[in-house]
Parts: C-alpha cells; sequence; structure tokens
C-alpha cells in the first residue's frame, strides 16, 4: 500500500473552488472543442440541405447516448471506482481496474454496433423519418456505428486517466485531434482533390478517424508509468467482481443516458409528426441542450474524481460540500445560457437554417425550455457526483420521471392540442423536475452518513 501521490492529495485536501477550476479548465477546452466540432459539422451538413439536416437530427440523439455513455455513465463509472480505489490506497486494485475497463468499452462498443447496424431503420421511422431525410439518417448512422466501437475506447482510457486525476491530458489529445477533423470533415463531406464527395456520411468517418488516430495517446499515456496507475495485461486475470465496481456505478448511470436520450427521441418523434422542417427546426434547438451535457461534464469529470477519492478515504462531509460547489458552478453557466437562448433563439438558429419554418421551430423551443437550463445544469453535476459517491438511485428516479413528464406528457399534451408550443412547456417543465428531485434527495441525506448541510468547512 503505497502512500497517496501529490495529485491524490490535491483531491483530498486542496480549496474545492480552486481545486475545482484548476481540474475543470482543461475539460472546459475539451467541451468547447468537442462543441466546435458538432457545429461545424452541422453547419457544413446544413449546406446539402433540410432533408440532409434532419437526417443528422434524427441520428443525434444515438450519437449523444454513445457519448452520454461512453464518457459520462460507464466512463464515469471507471472514473469511479479508480478514483475509490486510490483514495483507498488500493492501487492493486486501480490497475487492475484500467485492464478491465477496456474490456467493458470493447463489449458495449461491439453490442452497439451490432444494434445500430441491425435496427436503424426501424429506429428512425419510429422517430418520423421518411423519404430523403430517413436515407440521409441510414447513411449517416451506418458509417458512424460501424466504427462506434473506436469511440468507446477513446472514452474509456480517458476515463482512467480522469478518474487519477489528470484531466489535461485527455483535453490535449482532444484538441490536437480536433485540429484534424475540423478541416477533414467538409473535405469529406464535399469533396475536393484526392478526397471523395461522401455527403453526411463524410460528417461521420471524420469522426470515426478522429478517435482513431487519438487512441494510440492515450494509450502510450496509461502504460507509461507517468501516472498513478501502472496496469499490466498479462498479469491481469478478468475477474467478475472488478467488472461489477465499474458496472455497479456504469449501468446506473448508462440508464439515467438511456432515459435522458428517450426522452429527447420521443419529443423527436412527436415533432416529427408536423413534418421534416420541424424535424430539424427542434434538432437544431434542442442541440444546444444537449451542448449543457458536455458543458456539466467539464466540471462533472473533476467532480466525479474529487468525490469518489473523498468517499474512499471516508471523507463523505469534504465530498459533499464539493457536489454542493460543483452544482451551483454548472447551474449558473447553463441558465446564462438559456436565458441568452431564449431572448435571442434567431441568432442560434440561423447559424444552421434559412428555412423560416425550421427557425420558428427552433426558436419556439428555445424561448419556453432556455429559462430551465439551470436546473437542467445543477441536475447533471449532482449525477456526476453522484457517481462518484457511488449512489444513484435518486439520479435515475429523477431521469424516469423527466421521461414521464417530457415524453409520456409532451405526448399527451399534443394529442389534446395539436400543437408542439404545449410539448416544449412539458419538455421545459421535466428539466426542472429532473434537477430538483436530484438536489432535495442529497439535501435530505441520501448519500448517508454526514448530512449536505454540514456547515463545517475545510
Amino acid at each position: 500500500m503505497s502512500p497517496p501521490d501529490a495529485r491524490t492529495q490535491r483531491l483530498l485536501h486542496a480549496r474545492i473552488v480552486p481545486t475545482l477550476l484548476r481540474l475543470a479548465a482543461p475539460n472546459l477546452v475539451l467541451t468547447l472543442v468537442q462543441v466546435a466540432v458538432g457545429l461545424i459539422e452541422a453547419y457544413w451538413i446544413g449546406w446539402l440541405g433540410t432533408d440532409a439536416l434532419a437526417g443528422v437530427a434524427l441520428v443525434f440523439p444515438a450519437l449523444m447516448l454513445m457519448q452520454m455513455m461512453s464518457a459520462g455513465a460507464v466512463g464515469g463509472g471507471i472514473s469511479s471506482a479508480v478514483a475509490r480505489a486510490i483514495g483507498g490506497k488500493r492501487l492493486d486494485q486501480a490497475n487492475a481496474l484500467v485492464v478491465h475497463a477496456l474490456v467493458i468499452a470493447l463489449g458495449f462498443g461491439a453490442g452497439f454496433a451490432a444494434a445500430m447496424l441491425l435496427g436503424a431503420r426501424a429506429l428512425y421511422a419510429a422517430m418520423g423519418g421518411t423519404g430523403a431525410a430517413l436515407d440521409a439518417a441510414l447513411l449517416y448512422s451506418n458509417v458512424l456505428f460501424a466504427g462506434i466501437g473506436l469511440l468507446w475506447l477513446f472514452n474509456a482510457l480517458a476515463s482512467v486517466l480522469r478518474g487519477t486525476g489528470n484531466m489535461a491530458l485527455p483535453a490535449m489529445v482532444t484538441v490536437a485531434g480536433a485540429l484534424v477533423v475540423i478541416p477533414l470533415s467538409p473535405l469529406l463531406i464535399f469533396g475536393w482533390g484526392p478526397f471523395p464527395r461522401l455527403g453526411v456520411a463524410g460528417g461521420a468517418l471524420a469522426l470515426l478517424l478522429y478517435y482513431a488516430a487519438a487512441i494510440p495517446f492515450l494509450l502510450r499515456a496509461i502504460w507509461s508509468g507517468s501516472n498513478v496507475v501502472r496496469p499490466s495485461l498479462r498479469g491481469t486475470r478478468i475477474r467478475w467482481d472488478m467488472l461489477y465496481e465499474i458496472l455497479r456505478v456504469g449501468v446506473v448511470a448508462a440508464l439515467i443516458s438511456v432515459s435522458t436520450n428517450i426522452t429527447i427521441a420521443l419529443i423527436t418523434a412527436i415533432v416529427g409528426r408536423a413534418g421534416a422542417q420541424a424535424i430539424a427546426g427542434y434538432g437544431i434547438g434542442s442541440r444546444l441542450e444537449y451542448l449543457l451535457i458536455p458543458l456539466a461534464f467539464g466540471i462533472g469529470a473533476p467532480l466525479v474524481a474529487m468525490v469518489g477519492t473523498c468517499i474512499g478515504a471516508g471523507e463523505r462531509a469534504r465530498a459533499l460540500r464539493v457536489a454542493w460547489t460543483g452544482a451551483a458552478m454548472v447551474a449558473a453557466i447553463a441558465e446564462v445560457i438559456g436565458l441568452a437562448a431564449a431572448a435571442q433563439p434567431l441568432t442560434w438558429m440561423s447559424l444552421f437554417s434559412d428555412d423560416a419554418h425550421v427557425i420558428a421551430q427552433g426558436a419556439s423551443y428555445l424561448r419556453i425550455v432556455g429559462p430551465f437550463y439551470g436546473f437542467f445544469g445543477a441536475g447533471m453535476a449532482l449525477y456526476f457526483a453522484s457517481q462518484g459517491a457511488g449512489r444513484l438511485a435518486w439520479p435515475l428516479l429523477a431521469g424516469l420521471c423527466r421521461l414521464a413528464v417530457a415524453g409520456l406528457g409532451g405526448w399527451l399534451v399534443f394529442e389534446a392540442t395539436g400543437a408542439l408550443t404545449p410539448v416544449y412547456w412539458a419538455a421545459g417543465f421535466a428539466l426542472a423536475l429532473f434537477g430538483s428531485m436530484i438536489a432535495g434527495a442529497i439535501a435530505l441525506g441520501s448519500w448517508g452518513g454526514a448530512r449536505a448541510s454540514d456547515p463545517r468547512r475545510r
């Protein structure tokens, strides 16, 4: 049993706000880069027309589900398990968890690739895709999910590093990769010189090439011995208890991610009954909500590491203070974004389309749902903190309640009125419920031990 290294000591004893900000800074850079990549891709695909834009909007919930599950859910389970092992000075266990994380990532990647390649048409048709929009969705989706294991492997490796408190290296690799993928995407979409014109498939291929190029750098960083963990493939035997240590958090977190994406998919299906222009408008508007998730992850990943390390070391009161601090930070940022989008929705919408009906639908969504973004930000931050604590029952329940209010409630009000405005109000109220339920549960002691109201400060 080795003494904690300097990075672990900072997670356990340094001042909370400066530590969170220092750890979050590279993640926020990573977030901005990922947002830029997604927005630039959407911008170029918008040049292909409304059908292409609508097709990618149909695939977007599935892509974000993969991002959320691989980085925020199962990835959070990886980070949490590694952080708790390090906090408890169980370094042999932490090393073994790295190898088990790779096995889990490859398994999930293969499973989702098979499921989507076989069932994509039925899924997108159920979401309202028809004609040229459905064709575009299938083309983009088939290329993307054929290589989705690359995304899972990338995020598993990055999650290991984040669990040790190393947020900088995954961010640096992401930024370097973006410098390649940002110009590569339009080259593959439209074709130029030796690059073939691939249409929407070019955007998907550019993303896969980005992950494929980044993976070797993360592998080298982990196996170089420069971090707390020093895994060994030959010396590690796959054990069910090690898989369980990751999956007991990761699977529940994945269910939360699934409920979030089913919510968006159900609303997309409801909106789809109004036609391709309505889907495109809602898809552009809701993309801003999706972008709050990587923003929350920017601070949430440090929350997993800090809370997990503190819980592993028995410092439960400090873990709670870390959680509330992170929630306040994310809620404030998300609310500013939401209010700005509600006040000036045309600024956002006009970046992606000049179709008046598309812009009107997205603007209506943003005016109604934008002011609720602060609740969503707080809920997501506390969800990440709960991953670190290994306590996800209430975040799961909150996600299911959000699904019921936004999905079932949205369908009922659309059936009653035939209008989309009440659907958007249901989506907004569901965000408020999601954040309030998680915060209330933690405040009332759902993590056990010290209560969230503990006034002590380190």
